[in-house]
């Protein structure tokens, strides 16, 4: 049964995708880690290849055609992520290598506006790229690291959220908009509104939520949002920096160097304009390219359409898992994107993975680069079957039957 909707062609978009031609140990592909990094359209090939091929010169400052040409696509790739996000003004998007790097440049530029005495609140469910960067401006800049606890099935518990910014000392929070582990969808709009009454501003981490659902920056409040390109169907090595205007214009240059300067002497250096003051250097422009195509080849299936299928999806597998009796689900947050994580009576997660991987079927184990979340769900690793655009009922049946072979190896 495939219950995707009707206007959702999934086989016919799994044709778009090589990779999931390819065998594995002799068996056909089943790719369930898309969290860790989506696989690839052939419209995001085509376009980084065409561009090496036919259109490739370093951006900006050239002036013959070659560089024009190439510089066009560029800032159209810029343009096409301002509108995905729901950006008025395309100078707010600040292309960086991934979500990490973009919490790491807040991190030391807003961070930098930040006085001794404020404080950094993230929550218990963050990635590692949404903890470290932090735990570094705390022990640089004297700023208190706070952190607001969940509930044991996986929410944000909203009262002590708050209760962590009502003395207003709080400068910035720092959440994550989808749980990478959990699956969990925090309230964006409401952490918001909480935030800015307390006189905070918010980051959004967006690395998963980006992917699944539309994503309106408007509607959600946030004074950063961050996502990154190879979770997007598109390269690795793009990521994505939003934030308002205001805040980029105050904050200093991240990395020094080329295109991010007005003028340069000796004795001192003046910054361009926004946002190629915080753009340093020769920038991933073949990648930025692709990040654009694969924009457009989601934008043209609908983002409506891509959230309708994985949310129907993400329930399908969850009933599926549920009827396994040595499966236990982690977590029941009140929204779950397209991520669930699990363990087995009698398997060790690394040793689930790998006999999977021996029936053709990829999924991730392990701490997913959020261990303090996983020690406070009293756990030391679980494995995580994560969806895309590409995903199948037939996929979630195969991962049931892997699961069952695999326990019979293991017990």
């Amino acid at each position: 049964m495939d219950v995707a909707t009707p206007a959702f062609e999934t086989q016919i978009i799994r044709k778009q995708f090589p990779i999931l031609r390819e065998s594995v140990h002799g068996k056909p592909f089943v790719f369930l880690d898309s969290a860790a990094s989506a696989q690839k359209p052939d419209c995001v090939i085509d376009a980084m290849a065409d561009t090496m091929r036919h259109q490739y010169a370093n951006i900006h400052r050239g002036l013959h055609w070659m560089s024009e040409r190439t510089t066009e696509a560029y800032e159209a790739s810029r343009a096409q992520v301002a509108r995905f996000l729901g950006v008025g003004d395309r100078r707010e998007i600040v292309f960086v290598r991934n979500s990490t790097e973009a919490i790491n440049l807040v991190a030391h530029s807003f961070g930098d506006l930040l006085q001794p005495g404020q404080a950094v609140l993230i929550s218990e469910m963050e990635h590692h790229a949404n903890i470290v960067p932090w735990q570094m401006l705390r022990d640089r800049r004297g700023i208190e690291l706070r952190v607001a606890p969940i509930t044991d099935a996986g929410d944000i518990d909203m009262a002590r959220y708050e209760a962590l910014l009502a003395d207003g000392k709080v400068g910035l929070v720092a959440i994550t908009h989808m749980s990478n582990v959990l699956g969990t969808v925090t309230p964006a709009p409401i952490l918001a509104e909480i935030a800015h009454r307390h006189g905070a501003r918010i980051l959004l981490d967006g690395s998963q939520s980006a992917v699944h659902s539309p994503i309106d920056l408007a509607t959600l409040g946030a004074d950063f949002f961050v996502c990154t390109g190879h979770k997007l169907y598109g390269p690795t090595g793009i990521g994505v920096l939003w934030a308002r205007r205001e805040l980029l214009e105050a904050m200093s240059p991240f990395l020094g160097g080329g295109d991010m300067i007005e003028t340069v002497s000796f004795e001192r250096s003046t910054w361009a304009s926004i946002p190629q003051k915080f753009e340093a250097g020769t920038p991933a422009i073949i990648e930025a390219i692709g990040l654009g195509a694969a924009l457009s080849f989601m934008e043209a299936i609908g983002m409506d359409a891509i959230a309708a299928h994985e949310a129907s999806l993400t329930q399908y597998a969850l009933d599926v898992l549920d009827d396994l009796d040595f499966v236990q689900i982690i977590g029941a947050p009140a929204r779950r994107g397209g991520v669930i994580s699990f363990i087995c009576d009698g398997a060790h997660p690394h040793d689930l993975a790998t006999l999977l991987d021996q029936q053709g079927i990829a999924v991730r184990a392990g701490q997913h680069c959020a261990e303090p979340l996983l020690r406070r769900l009293g756990l030391t690793a679980t494995t995580r079957a994560s969806f895309g655009i590409y995903t199948t009922t037939q996929d979630i049946d195969a991962l049931a039957q892997g699961l069952k072979r695999a326990r019979t190896l293991l017990i």
